[in-house]
């Protein structure tokens, strides 16, 4: 409850709080440049979802900010200091990075014990986040038996044992079924409500629409967006129209001539942006273009995604590399 109680403290009076803090940060394996001079800043009270393509380096990221590894320039700081100078770590921030990097051969319950005993942290926190992630009954079973669901929800478990102010997860709804996501969802509300920074890491733009409220968005290892959810709304509110035509050569030489960008789909359709849909109509009905279809859309917010992270995916489907 302490802890709540001063992150909640931080917020309210306009302080600082317990903020993460990256600076120019770059990570290098080699030839390869994971992190590429990333500077951004996660706040408490707020979800905060952490976007971008697979291999745009958010996972590196999670790991220098957590003090796995070091970084090759750059700083990453939280509440003001690195995190290898917390002694007991996960009273100061919890974890989930990867599920299944638990041992197998052990109880729920005693995988969480060592951990809160390393960290003097009381042992009644084990049986209470057990309770809270829904794994009470099956405390005592093998983690090797688990579901990735089961192990997922092990996970938060672990990043809550603590009960610390700064949480991250990557991918953490992987394996959970439609009611724990929604849990899951609840669950970082919740956090956040409290005034803890929650930082959650995805490459599904559909998740965080959901549950995040700002976003740092990366690809190939380097900033593209930090803004909040409604910034990002907005650059999904492009207008395009989809039109179909038995035509569609002589139509698109006549929107272009109007102004329109136009592009061909290959299901024979056009999506013509730059010109509404009225003015199509009129357009097609003045030079005799039949039209066998004629609808307006707004782009959504995961077509705004794969858009802004088009040139930083890694591999593209029909490559041949």
């Amino acid at each position: 409850m302490s802890t709540t109680v001063r992150c909640l403290a931080g917020v309210a009076d306009g302080s600082v709080g317990h903020v993460i803090e990256v600076n120019e940060l770059t990570k290098r394996y080699g030839s390869t440049t994971a992190v590429n001079g990333l500077t951004f800043t996660v706040r408490p009270g707020h979800v905060t979802g952490f976007l971008g393509p697979n291999g745009a380096g958010k996972s590196t990221t999670l790991r220098l900010i957590l003090g796995l590894n070091e970084p090759t320039s750059g700083t990453v700081t939280v509440d003001g200091h690195r995190f290898r100078g917390h002694p007991r770590g996960l009273r100061h921030v919890g974890a989930l990075l990867d599920a299944a990097d638990v041992h197998g051969g052990r109880s729920a319950t005693v995988h969480l014990s060592a951990l809160a005993r390393s960290n003097r942290i009381p042992l009644r926190r084990v049986d209470e986040v057990l309770q809270e992630v829904g794994l009470a009954e099956v405390a005592r079973r093998r983690i090797g038996g688990y579901s990735l669901g089961m192990k997922q929800r092990l996970g938060i478990a672990t990043a809550l044992l603590g009960d610390p102010p700064v949480l991250l997860f990557d991918e953490p709804l992987n394996g959970l079924d439609p009611e724990g996501v929604l849990w899951v969802r609840g669950l970082f509300r919740r956090l956040a409500a409290e005034g803890r920074t929650v930082f959650v890491s995805s490459h599904m733009m559909s998740e965080m629409e959901h549950t995040a409220d700002h976003l740092i968005v990366v690809g190939r290892g380097e900033l593209i967006a930090a803004e909040s959810l409604s910034e990002f709304a907005a650059r999904g509110t492009r207008v395009g129209v989809t039109v179909r035509t038995r035509e569609p050569a002589a139509l698109a030489d006549l929107l272009t001539a109007e102004g329109g960008s136009v592009r061909a789909d290959p299901d024979g359709s056009l999506a013509v942006t730059g010109l509404d849909a009225d003015r199509i109509g009129e357009l097609a009905l003045e030079h005799r273009i039949l039209l066998q279809e004629l609808a307006a859309h707004s782009a959504s917010l995961e077509e705004a995604f794969m858009q802004l992270t088009a040139d930083s995916v890694e591999y593209l489907a029909g490559e041949s590399r």
